[in-house]
């Protein structure tokens, strides 16, 4: 059984590998889901929510070096802090840059200071207008993109499958029910339903894995419904019936398994798009709340500058969506055409 399993995924992978794009998407997303696991590991700014707050080295631009008076305090370290909550914020008193701009006072405490406690940082992608790391914002802005893509594609993943096999198995008022559901959900604009349900549940962080999810289930409920039309009439499902095996062992473990193709190509496009969604509701300020980042905040707080000549504070975040958004869609198609039979 291994064997046919391994072998099944080695001609997978071959055909998948085909397609150049496809692969970059893959290799991206699972460097997104690095940095997403590892979360303060690898950021410059280990502080949580990466908040720590400079207000003299406002806007900065990329590759600034600066130099701090850092405390002698030293906090313990667990797996905890470093991968999940990060550290609370001590006293790093902001100096000069390499330009040597300082205000007397603190030239002077860096003076009768011990040099070992001078630590000098470099913002490769310089400050932000509270003189926060944008490169350790963005960095951590991928945990909430990636979490709210997962979360929101399980939640669309149980409700579709679910009403799809049940309309397309038991048809008749089952059927009328799911689809009357469907064109209700489907007749109203994503984006505005997303906003009623986020001011229903309020605003949170898992609130918005629930807005986004209860979205997201219509295209997969149709799809999985049409293919179950074709598949109940099949003779080995008859046959399953014929041996008086249960609806539920039916749909599930005769039906479902042949349309995992469509619903794994579908949940990669309803990645993206949660994707777009989570950002579109944070830009408006309804999704994830401060001071955690989400790029969708960045680019709303950043967004005046860019004719302020800080373009790339806003240029950042974008980038960083349209690359995770462009990789979802380039994985999908891949797997649809690696899932292609008649290919």
């Amino acid at each position: 059984m291994s064997f046919f399993v391994l072998t099944i995924l080695k001609e997978f992978w071959q055909k998948y590998k085909q397609n150049g794009l496809a692969v970059f998407g893959l290799i991206f997303i699972c460097l997104c889901a690095i940095i997403a696991l590892g979360g303060y590991l690898f950021t410059p700014d280990k502080t949580t929510s990466a908040n720590e707050m400079h207000i003299e080295m406002d806007r900065k631009s990329p590759n600034y070096v600066a130099h701090f008076l850092t405390d002698t305090i030293k906090q313990s370290s667990s797996i905890n802090k470093v991968l999940v909550t990060g550290y609370q914020p001590l006293n790093h008193l902001y100096l000069y840059d390499d330009n040597g701009d300082t205000s007397s006072v603190n030239m002077l405490i860096a003076l009768n200071s011990d040099p070992s406690r001078i630590e000098q940082k470099r913002f490769l992608l310089g400050t932000d207008v509270y003189g926060r790391d944008v490169l350790s914002r963005i960095l951590l802005g991928t945990r909430v993109s990636l979490s709210v893509g997962l979360i929101s594609v399980l939640i669309s993943l149980i409700l579709g499958v679910s009403l799809g096999l049940a309309a397309g198995y038991y048809r008749g008022k089952v059927d009328a029910i799911v689809m009357w559901l469907i064109n209700v959900i489907w007749s109203l604009p994503t984006l505005l339903l997303v906003i009623a349900i986020t001011f229903a549940l309020g605003k949170g962080f898992w609130q918005i894995f629930v807005a986004v999810g209860l979205t997201m289930w219509v295209e997969l409920a149709r799809i999985v419904r049409g293919q179950v039309f074709s598949l109940r009439e099949q003779e080995y499902i008859q046959a399953a019936r014929i041996l008086g095996y249960s609806n539920a062992r039916i749909m599930f473990r005769h039906i479902l398994p042949n349309c995992v193709g469509p619903i794994v190509v579908i949940c990669a496009a309803n990645f993206a798009s949660a994707i777009l969604l989570e950002a579109g509701l944070s830009f408006l300020g309804l999704g994830v709340q401060p001071p955690f980042p989400s790029w969708g905040q960045m680019l709303s707080e950043n967004a005046d500058y860019i004719a302020l000549g800080a373009a790339h504070l806003a240029i950042a975040p974008g980038i960083a969506i349209m690359l995770l958004v462009m990789s979802f869609n380039f994985v999908g198609n891949g797997l649809r055409d690696a899932l292609d039979v008649k290919l």
